[in-house]
């Protein structure tokens, strides 16, 4: 309980920026284990490649900030990389054998949700709460 309570607490915390530029902070909850960890790609709202990031997991969660933002639309999506290999596995018909989500807990019908399901606007700092798939 007082592990949870910190990590929490440190997600809070680096949410706060000095100035203009904007923190986001995206908590991934409720993973499968501690296993391996969450990579995650974050897009503008063009769908343009911002950054990638891979964050640690911690009684199954995953705490990535991404700072130095400008005002705008962003969109994430990320899967949990049990293996460590940076590639999301999956079965021979090609259903992940991993977890994996998107901004918004956006759903796809039959592969990855449009685009504009996962766009959310920032305006200041701001904690996003996500949590994966697993089939």
């Amino acid at each position: 309980m007082v592990k949870l309570s910190l990590i929490i607490l440190s997600c809070l915390l680096m949410g706060f920026s000095n100035g203009s530029q904007i923190t986001l902070t995206i908590l991934i909850k409720n993973l499968d284990s501690n296993a391996g960890s969450v990579v995650l790609d974050f897009r503008d709202g063009n769908d343009k490649p911002v950054k990638g990031f891979s964050g640690t997991i911690v009684n199954k969660q995953s705490c990535i900030r991404v700072a130095g933002l400008r005002p705008g639309k962003y969109a994430f999506r990320y899967f949990h990389d049990r293996n460590n290999n940076k590639k999301m596995d999956t079965n021979r018909i090609g259903i992940p054998t991993e977890g994996y989500g998107f901004s918004n807990n956006a759903k796809g019908r039959f592969g990855p949700p449009v685009f504009k399901d996962m766009v959310f606007e920032v305006t200041k700092d701001a904690t996003v709460i996500s949590t994966p798939v697993y089939f």
